[in-house]
């Protein structure tokens, strides 16, 4: 599934190459919200990966940028020990200023280079499957 989030580019880092093959880079966007009058601020961290790692170049830090992304998890193993990374993978940028209407942070993507919705069955309402499970 593919989220949004839509806030100010405050950092941007090098691209960095971690194998022959791959390579990434980081950038951070800063949330704000109103919550009660009160404002909270959170810094979102994001990766791009191989051919997206230009992403962040076209927009100075301070730009309100919107940026369409998945969610990855990775598990491995060392001395025993199980660990777990999520990376928040970046596949499109935005100006923020060229959107209608509100969005956010968990908002789902949409739009051309969104992933496609998944897979629906056609099956009437009420219409019982005959599936045994």
């Amino acid at each position: 599934m593919a989220y949004e989030l839509i806030g100010k580019l405050v950092a941007k880092y090098d691209t960095i190459q971690r194998t022959e093959t791959f390579k990434t880079r980081e950038f951070v966007i800063e949330k704000t919200d109103d919550i009660g009058g009160r404002i909270i601020s959170n810094f979102i961290k994001l990766q791009c990966v191989q051919d997206r790692t230009s992403l962040p170049d076209r927009f100075n830090l301070g730009d309100e940028v919107k940026v369409s992304f998945n969610l990855k998890g990775t598990k491995w193993s060392k001395d025993g020990r199980e660990n777990y990374i999520t990376n928040l993978d970046a596949w499109r940028m935005e100006p923020a200023g060229s959107l209608q209407g509100g969005g956010g942070f968990g908002a789902p993507a949409q739009g051309v280079d969104a992933p496609p919705p998944p897979f629906v069955p056609d099956s009437a309402p009420g219409e019982a499957d005959d599936l045994p499970f």
